[in-house]
């Protein structure tokens, strides 16, 4: 299997599958494919991980895309921002926010992460769900904005604005810490609480997130006079 990731800010992912070859997506993920691919719309992993997919604001289905000849497909972001790939060995996982995945070889296994302490999960800017990847195999994953990737040593803290967080090896701790200083809170304008991982493991933050878009562009948009 080999793949090229195009388009620069509007990206997508262009996967090359030999005969026998399959890619999963959530339902509907494909934008386009080129030769004779066969799809199929399953709940992949049973009742349960289909349920558990559903809490992520996932859809609960996934689709299959198997090649029966050399074929062509693509998978593109929904936001502008960076498409990543991640190879996960046997047993290996990251956690990621729950828009990042966008498509994997059909090892891969997903499942939903809870975040274990209620605080980082309400005020921490990625939520209390999140979703768990599994490998063996690989997986490409959609970032808002640009992505940076760190690679935390043991005990290495890693501070950031809530929701720039994209995704952290498993190996990885996120807490919150509230902005210190009345001055900072009041007119600093990056809120109350910050987004505190510590490492060892690899890091993925977003510089754009889409709640972030949107609170600048609400000025600008017209509103009807009543």
């Amino acid at each position: 299997m080999e793949y090229t990731i195009k388009g620069g800010s509007l990206p997508a992912v262009i996967i090359q599958l030999e005969a026998g070859e399959s890619i999963i997506s959530q339902a509907g993920g494909r934008t386009w494919a080129r030769g004779d691919v066969l799809t199929e719309t399953k709940s992949e992993g049973g009742i349960g991980k289909s349920i558990s997919r559903m809490f992520t604001g996932e859809s609960p289905f996934l689709s299959r895309y198997t090649a029966r000849s050399t074929s062509e497909i693509a998978f593109s972001s929904s936001f502008p921002g960076t498409i990543i790939e991640r190879t996960l060995g046997k047993g290996e996982s990251i956690i990621a926010q729950k828009t990042a995945f966008l498509c994997a070889t059909e090892e891969i296994e997903l499942s939903t992460h809870f975040q274990k302490k209620l605080g980082t999960g309400l005020f921490g800017g990625e939520g209390f769900i999140m979703q768990k990847i599994t490998g063996p195999g690989l997986v490409f994953l959609e970032i808002d904005g640009y992505c940076q990737e760190y690679d935390l040593k043991t005990g290495e803290r890693l501070v950031c604005d809530t929701g720039v967080l994209a995704a952290m090896d498993t190996t990885c701790e996120m807490d919150i810490q509230r902005v210190k200083g009345v001055k900072n809170v009041l007119f600093g304008g990056e809120g109350l609480f910050d987004t505190v991982v510590t490492g060892p493991g690899k890091v993925y933050l977003q510089t754009m997130t889409i709640p972030k878009l949107a609170q600048l562009i609400i000025p600008y948009i017209p509103t009807s006079n009543s």
